[in-house]
């Protein structure tokens, strides 16, 4: 069982930045794999960024390459999220998801992930 928990999100301009950071609780931290997904109002839960159980691997959504990085720091159980360059439409309510892998990979889908955090809003105004 891994419990997460979000921390960071906020209200930022247009251009701003902000760190979002997942803490996630259990001793197996460094075999699971992690993602940020993001729920607008009336929209579907979307992939962000992935980081595979190492750190050795990463992908990011098309929207946000360039602007957001994913770290993992497995001595501390944490998550990260840098987000820069900030948009309105990146607007929206962020979650950190894990899972475990046997081998070093990444998920894209929240299909893939069986734990989920409760999510930190992240405004970003005009």
């Amino acid at each position: 069982q891994v419990q997460l928990v979000e921390s960071g999100g906020g209200l930022v301009q247009a251009g701003g930045s902000l760190r979002l950071s997942c803490a996630a609780s259990g001793r197996t931290f460094s075999t699971h794999v992690m993602g940020w997904f993001r729920q607008a109002p009336g929209k579907e839960r979307e992939f962000v960024a992935a980081i595979s159980r190492s750190g050795g691997s990463t992908s990011y959504a098309d929207s946000v390459k360039g602007r957001f990085a994913i770290s993992k720091d497995n001595a501390k159980n944490t998550v990260d999220l840098q987000m820069n360059s900030l948009k309105p439409e990146d607007t929206a309510v962020y979650y950190c998801a894990a899972r475990f892998a046997l081998l070093s990979l990444v998920a894209v889908t929240p299909a893939e992930y069986i734990y989920w955090g409760q999510g930190t809003q992240v405004t970003v105004s005009s």
